[in-house]
């Protein structure tokens, strides 16, 4: 079901007459209609709404709806810059109707609430101290682009229609909106103009800006279907010419095709003053905001304030960019392990940092190589002065935090892209003998509801 097909059944109305109350995780806020839960979409805390019912029926225990019209206004409600971005269009961005301060402070009000619903923290007291989304400055090397919330996405994958047109989901459904340009992407992206090209053939193009050098375009096919001979054949492809300079790849079952270019791109950070390059292949994980890596990196190092000579462990360690950084602050007398379950990123990690000997990659699951490398003659048995981890949004889990803790790091930082996950892996962390003594937030998605959190924690004495 898509979040614009209107709802109805007996006693239930199709458009809504909403007090819309506060934030809630996931780019809603709450409403009440005759004492039901409706998450409002395309709404703001106090404002009133003609809301259309997109999600729910008479048993349903909460209803979905979308605002529809603005009855009464709240202050910090603006015009969407994009003309996608309203009720049953793209569902890329969550906030374009709020200031870009005001959906600071409503990430800041979900962190909060999930951490004290979730991980049981008081916001009165010192076990959480006041939560403020800081800005992030966009790099010199984009000029002012970003400092209005748009322009600053990096990396975008795009679905194609059966038409071979480009563009993005809409709000919960497989339906393919139409995009000839994103307003949240980088320039670099926006400049091919993808939309004016048709993709036949293609399931999706993603489109890497890398910062150095020109975009990567890696297409993809449908995946394998039965009976469908085109699926996962990257060769029969028809590929259009681009409005800009770019390497261009095809990823199918069997792996990534070179078609023009490299296959891969270069990104770097600085520590301690000098540059450090990444290479990604494809379209390998690394962040979309192009001065996310750079924050979360020099908030990492200043949270765990790594010494040299000690242990220190990276999970789910990526190409490693933390680990570079850790193994800078812990030297040579000191050793970097670092977990990551992609064998694609751990080669690039090993290439990238091949002049720093002591980390030592080992590709496979966290929960089960940490208790390996932990156990008899392995790298940890001594356990671990410093622990950094960057789980999935599904967040560690009990059994990894548990085996995290059983290390004894003096420090752990979490590195968090969803607060309800690193929420409950905090619950998890002081059952373990572990509480939070700090928390960074960082807004290095504008205009979405999604926020990157670092947060301290220290042994409970």
């Amino acid at each position: 079901m898509t979040e614009s097909a209107p709802v109805s059944g007996p006693g239930q109305p199709e458009l809504l007459t909403l007090e819309v109350g506060a934030v809630a995780h996931g780019g809603h806020c709450v409403a009440r209609y005759e004492g039901r839960v409706v998450f409002v979409r395309h709404a703001l805390p106090g404002e009133k709404v003609l809301a259309r019912l997109t999600e729910g029926g008479a048993q349903s225990k909460f209803w979905r709806a979308d605002a529809i019209e603005v009855l009464l206004a709240s202050p910090d409600r603006v015009s969407p810059p994009c003309p996608l971005a309203g009720p049953g269009k793209c569902g890329g961005c969550d906030w374009q109707h709020a200031d870009l301060a005001a959906q600071r402070e409503l990430k800041a009000a979900v962190i909060t609430e999930q951490l004290r619903r979730l991980a049981k923290l008081d916001p009165g007291s010192g076990d959480l101290p006041a939560v403020r989304v800081e800005p992030v400055e966009v790099p010199g090397r984009r000029g002012s682009v970003g400092s209005d919330g748009l322009g600053w996405r990096t990396r975008v994958r795009f679905a194609v229609d059966a038409a071979g047109r480009t563009g993005l989901r809409r709000h919960r459904s497989h339906d393919v909106i139409e995009v000839e340009e994103c307003f949240i992407a980088d320039p670099q992206i926006t400049g091919l103009q993808l939309g004016e090209q048709k993709w036949r053939g293609a399931a999706a193009v993603e489109v890497i800006s890398p910062a150095e050098g020109d975009p990567l375009v890696v297409v993809e096919p449908p995946e394998n279907r039965a009976g469908d001979p085109r699926a996962n054949d990257a060769a029969r492809l028809k590929l259009p010419r681009l409005s800009a300079p770019a390497a261009v790849a095809t990823r199918d079952a069997s792996g990534l095709h070179q078609v023009r270019g490299r296959t891969w791109v270069s990104e770097q950070v600085l520590i301690d003053d000098e540059v450090r390059r990444f290479r990604i292949t494809g379209t390998g994980f690394w962040q979309v905001h192009p001065a996310a890596a750079q924050t979360l990196l020099d908030a990492v190092l200043a949270a765990a304030a790594p010494k040299p000579g000690e242990r220190a462990v990276d999970l789910y360690s990526g190409v490693g960019l933390f680990s570079a950084g850790l193994a800078d602050r812990v030297g040579v007398t000191g050793s970097v392990v670092a977990i990551e379950s992609d064998s694609r990123a751990t080669s690039d990690g090993r290439r990238s940092l091949h002049d720093l000997g002591w980390i030592r990659f080992e590709t496979g699951s966290v929960e089960v190589l940490l208790p390996q490398l932990a156990g008899p003659s392995g790298p940890l048995q001594g356990g671990a002065d410093v622990v950094v981890l960057d789980p999935p949004r599904a967040g560690a889990g009990k059994a990894v935090i548990d085996q995290i803790a059983a290390l004894s790091p003096r420090v752990i930082v979490y590195v968090a892209c969803d607060p309800a996950a690193l929420a409950r892996d905090l619950a998890t962390a002081a059952s373990a003998g572990y509480r939070l003594t700090q928390l960074r937030a960082f807004d290095l998605f504008p205009m979405t509801h999604h926020v990157e959190c670092v947060a301290t924690l220290e042994p409970i004495v």
